[in-house]
């Protein structure tokens, strides 16, 4: 099958990690011996940019410029290249990369999937003021985007729920949550050398993940320092670089705590296995709200996937992939965080049984091999129409 891969941020910068996903899920379907290409859109595009080849996939980038000059001639480009794919399949509803997407496919009457897997209007009111016009846009496309592609994959029950409110048939809806590289994050990994790299000597509890809005990170600073009150020799790190890292910092400086806490800012990916072998415990924490009902956390796939002890908050689809293999503490509530935080320090024998459960579950159910096939069974149906 020839497949069109589409997504609106850079796949290749530290600036935009959340692109796991489709460079992930493109290798998965080149092993099956898919032939793939990929457009992308650079933070920086260099005019003329040419597209190029690793593990077998072709990487094509194009610039996101705003002005209808650039808009355009990605469509035209969208149109040329939709005649070789037999699907296109694009994530997140950005405009200048699902519009273009849309037009190629309904041109050439090519089946077209897309990929939901976080409410990106609720994103966008979340983080920072925006331009409300930019915002009824977005809201218009997430909104009717669903019911115009032939397939639809959500990461989450909720996804799931709005697309069958938007009036798309349950029978082209498919469960696509996150995964982890089986390979890449694994229990064997030595935590010798990120302890030696910070010199730490007492048990460690993290967080790994970027530090931008929806990430509540803070609700683990508070948390560590109510674990301090009461066990003294432990170390805290959050592993991860955002626009929230200074405020972040600032937070744990108010609070008294530079002395047990590390910030690391932005590591690169094949780093990531490192830190979670380092750690002790694994915190995932959220705030219950309509970001949250909808995401399945990456972080919490990798964790299971490195076989930690993990401590996270109940919320959206948080608790269907741990399935029992956590601790399961009240959304924004960084005292009950801290109580499931010591209950896990204070149980060898439950954090031994915990993680091997997390390894099972993510060798079941929560990696890119699974959430391929589950994408391969939309393109058969929407390639069937």
């Amino acid at each position: 099958m020839n497949i069109l891969m589409v997504h609106p941020h850079d796949l290749f910068s530290r600036e935009e990690p959340w692109t796991t996903r489709i460079r992930n899920i493109a290798i998965e379907f080149k092993k099956r011996n898919n032939q793939i290409k990929v457009i992308y859109f650079p933070l920086i595009y260099r005019v003329n940019e040419q597209s190029f080849y690793r593990e077998g996939i072709e990487f094509i980038p194009l610039s996101r410029q705003v002005g209808k000059g650039n808009f355009l001639k990605n469509i035209r480009f969208f149109i040329k290249e939709s005649k070789w794919a037999d699907v296109i399949h694009f994530q997140k509803c950005f405009h200048y990369a699902a519009l273009p997407a849309l037009i190629g496919g309904f041109l050439n009457k090519k089946p077209v999937h897309y990929d939901w897997d976080d409410w990106e209007i609720k994103i966008f009111h979340y983080c920072a003021k925006q331009p409300w016009l930019a915002g009824i846009f977005l809201q218009v496309l997430e909104r009717f985007i669903p019911v115009l592609c032939d397939t639809v994959s959500v990461s989450s029950l909720r996804l799931k729920q709005e697309c069958l409110r938007y009036g798309e048939n349950e029978k082209r809806i498919f469960m696509a949550p996150v995964g982890a590289d089986l390979e890449l994050f694994h229990p064997r990994i030595s935590s010798v050398r990120i302890r030696e790299r910070y010199n730490i000597d007492s048990p460690l509890v993290s967080y790994i993940g970027q530090l931008h809005g929806g990430q509540y990170a803070e609700q683990f600073i508070k948390a560590a320092k109510i674990v301090l009150n009461q066990i003294k020799d432990i170390t805290f790190m959050i592993v991860g670089g955002g626009y929230k890292l200074e405020e972040l910092k600032a937070l744990a400086e108010v609070l008294d705590m530079n002395e047990n806490i590390i910030f690391t800012d932005s590591v690169a990916h094949q780093e990531v296995p490192l830190f979670m072998a380092a750690a002790d415990i694994a915190v995932a924490c959220f705030e219950d709200n309509d970001i949250t009902r909808c995401k399945s956390p990456l972080k919490i796939a990798e964790y299971m996937s490195c076989g930690k002890p993990i401590v996270a908050s109940n919320v959206g689809e948080v608790k269907n992939m741990l399935g029992g293999a956590g601790v399961m503490t009240e959304p924004d509530n960084p005292e009950d965080l801290a109580r499931g935080i010591i209950k896990l320090l204070d149980d060898e024998p439950l954090r031994k049984r915990l993680s091997l459960k997390a390894r099972q579950r993510a060798e079941e159910i929560y990696n890119w091999t699974n959430t391929a096939d589950n994408l391969l069974r939309a393109y058969r149906v929407a390639v069937g129409n």
